[in-house]
């Protein structure tokens, strides 16, 4: 379809050239026909904190089916990263299309209208163009799990309808574990291996409360959102799934001795490393996490079940992506707020109807390429210049040969790391260099191992890094 869609486009041009007669004879019950198409659905899965280690991306150990198999129905794309490891900064960038030096948001309390008062948000585009505007659960910024349950952050004027659901993750907090108790809920290595069932969950309610609207609104053009919490901290599921990861058989990353000797001090999060945890918590809070995973996978399953069993598959484009990676022990880090790959890097899926199925691009991609795709592929036009570029040529041919790095930011207090991803190396920058800088070559050291910012053999490599650095963060004054 995406071919077709491109193909009627050239139909139109050449009709601009061509005499009035002959299009009415040749060309008008194509005309009517193409008009009378219904529009594509769009089914719009954010997940928070996930990162890579799912089935399909090659972790073997952590169990995720439903994912997977939506990666057999589309395009998985192997090196997809945030612009911002954080919720609501990475979240503002990708709904407007606009980098975070653009959003001016970089941390968790301002909404971006104070910065974009009239930027046009990804939904927003749809619902002005007459879809039905939905959402269930975090899709703009809330704060977890103190906002559960409440609008958080949200753009009112993006949608129809706005569901909220809360669960006995949310009311029985006080039963959660928190193996770092000096850190909030939020931000700290904390689980719960819950009593009851999917249904009583927020997550579980996210996925009925979709499917109830997907139900109600099938003869109707839908942009339905549909925001997940977990993984994200506290990491609470049904027993069940904390079941399928034994904590002694959980496997913890590879670390070296001395790892962080050539790392600038500003590229840590996590201090000391791991927070002082044992091996044991560590393990404790990995099973939590991979729990987690597959509850909020299997939620997944529940809501593509329905859209299969609604007959609206072959209508509806499907992105599933994660606002940003997530560490789980990888340099002593935990969670996000780094410029290591962990941390950086996501999942990103896209299924279209009748569009290539069960293939993966190497190519590198943003998550600021969402915006201008789904675009594409419905036959809107942005209200606004956007940042990203459609993945439209890679969903026809994962392959197509493509000339892209992928940027990525964070703050750490009043400094900010910059870095650029290209298909071989990782390129970042603290404070312009002032504060360290780290180059790693992933065809070499994909764990990121040896800093290669200082070796005489990399002065080239470093010289053209930087200046693709500062194509996108031009140097300030």
């Amino acid at each position: 379809m995406i071919r077709n869609y491109r193909f009627a486009t050239a139909i139109l041009s050449v009709l601009a050239l061509t005499p009035v007669l002959h299009v009415q004879n040749s060309y008008a019950g194509e005309i009517e026909e193409e008009k009378a198409k219904p529009k594509y659905n769009v089914l719009f899965i954010a997940v928070d904190d996930l990162n890579n280690d799912l089935g399909c991306y090659g972790n073997t150990f952590v169990k995720t089916p439903n994912i997977d198999r939506l990666a057999k129905r589309g395009v998985k794309f192997n090196r997809a990263y945030t612009q911002f490891p954080l919720c609501s900064p990475s979240r503002s960038s990708l709904l407007t299309g606009m980098r975070p030096d653009v959003t001016k948001i970089y941390e968790l309390q301002t909404h971006f209208r104070k910065t974009l008062p009239d930027a046009v948000t990804i939904p927003q585009l749809f619902k002005n163009n007459k879809y039905y505007s939905a959402r269930v659960g975090k899709i703009f910024h809330y704060g977890v799990p103190g906002q559960i349950g409440t609008d958080g952050l949200d753009d009112p004027i993006s949608w129809d309808q706005r569901v909220n659901p809360k669960g006995r993750d949310k009311t029985e907090e006080a039963l959660i574990k928190n193996l770092t108790p000096d850190r909030a809920l939020g931000s700290a290595l904390s689980w719960r291996a819950s009593e009851g069932t999917d249904d009583e969950q927020t997550d579980g309610m996210i996925a009925n409360e979709a499917i109830k609207i997907m139900t109600e609104k099938k003869s109707e053009p839908f942009f339905l959102a549909v925001g997940f919490f977990r993984p994200h901290t506290p990491y609470v599921a049904p027993k069940k799934y904390f079941d399928m990861y034994p904590v002694e058989k959980v496997p913890l990353p590879k670390e070296i001795p001395n790892d962080l000797d050539d790392v600038p001090d500003a590229a840590l999060f996590t201090k000391p490393p791991h927070w002082g945890l044992s091996v044991d918590d560590r393990k404790e809070a990995l099973r939590g996490y991979y729990a987690t995973i597959s509850f909020m996978d299997a939620q997944v399953g529940k809501v593509l079940d329905a859209l299969d069993k609604l007959k609206l598959t072959e209508k509806t484009v499907i992105v599933l992506w994660s606002d940003h990676g997530y560490n789980v022990g990888q340099h002593g880090q935990w969670m996000k707020q780094s410029l290591f790959e962990n941390s950086a890097r996501v999942p990103l899926i896209f299924s279209v109807p009748g569009g290539t199925k069960g293939k993966t691009s190497a190519r590198t991609v943003e998550l600021l390429d969402i915006y201008p795709t789904l675009a594409e592929l419905c036959g809107l036009t942005a209200d606004q210049k956007l940042q990203g570029k459609s993945l439209v040529p890679l969903l026809e041919d994962p392959g197509f040969i493509w000339d892209k790095a992928a940027y990525t930011q964070v703050k750490r207090g009043q400094i900010m790391g910059r870095s650029v991803r290209n298909e071989r190396f990782r390129y970042t920058e603290w404070d312009e260099g002032k504060a360290g800088v780290e180059l790693y070559d992933h065809q070499k050291d994909p764990n990121e191992f040896t800093n290669l910012a200082k070796d005489n053999n990399f002065i080239i490599t470093v010289g053209e890094m930087s200046a693709l650095l500062k194509k996108v963060y031009p140097a300030s004054e």
